[in-house]
């Protein structure tokens, strides 16, 4: 997908992206590629036009669910090669993102990205999970673990104060069948399906999961 081809994409889903968003939304596939083709992050059979919906546009429809307010703090749990947090940091300059993974290749291709943008609300560390200081209104995670495994991890890490109309807690993207996954939760969860925002096939199995802690 052209520099064009991306910015239209998301221009038609986020009408109001300011000239450095777009700058930044521009720059980041062929930092990707760059990247990628010393430290396998992303799937090398994926073309660039697939990265953008699969990945850009997948972590963006954080976005659509909810706008994250200027100093809230955001953990991005199991970030692999930066998302759904790189994305998200792009689009909430003024909130301050914390991307960790175990795996210190891909750390140091998200610190390398982020720092090629100039994203300074992003800070990326490899560290694991039960071992993160502080805590965040809310944790993002995409596909690392299934929702009772996240849940044990993060639930000493959510503040206790909540600042946006959703309490805080975890906002998973997650995909398929989640019926069994999700049942120890009852009527906590809520899932949105990401077809509701976007129109691209990819999404018709793919969901939001959202868990108040």
């Amino acid at each position: 997908m052209s520099r064009n081809g991306l910015l239209d994409m998301l221009e038609g889903n986020f009408p109001h992206l300011t000239a450095q968003q777009k700058d930044r939304f521009a720059a980041l596939l062929p930092l990707y590629g760059e990247w990628n083709a010393r430290i396998n992050v992303l799937s090398r059979k994926e073309t660039p036009a697939q990265w953008s919906v699969r990945h850009v546009l997948h972590s963006l429809s954080i976005a659509r669910f909810i706008a994250f307010k200027p100093g809230a703090a955001i953990m991005d749990l199991g970030t692999g090669g930066g998302f759904p947090g790189i994305p998200l940091a792009i689009m909430f300059p003024e909130t301050s993102f914390y991307l960790v993974d175990s795996i210190g290749k891909k750390i140091k291709v998200v610190q390398a990205v982020a720092g090629a943008l100039e994203l300074s609300n992003v800070r990326a560390e490899q560290i694991r999970a039960e071992d993160v200081p502080g805590r965040f209104d809310f944790v993002v995670s995409r596909a690392v673990a299934p929702l009772s495994e996240l849940h044990g991890w993060i639930r000493n890490k959510i503040k206790p104060v909540s600042q946006h109309a959703l309490p805080n807690g975890l906002i998973c993207l997650k995909g398929g069948d989640l019926a069994e996954e999700l049942a120890p939760f009852g009527r906590r969860v809520q899932v949105q399906p990401i077809s509701d925002y976007f129109g691209d096939d990819f999404f018709e199995t793919k969901q939001i999961v959202y868990l108040p802690i």
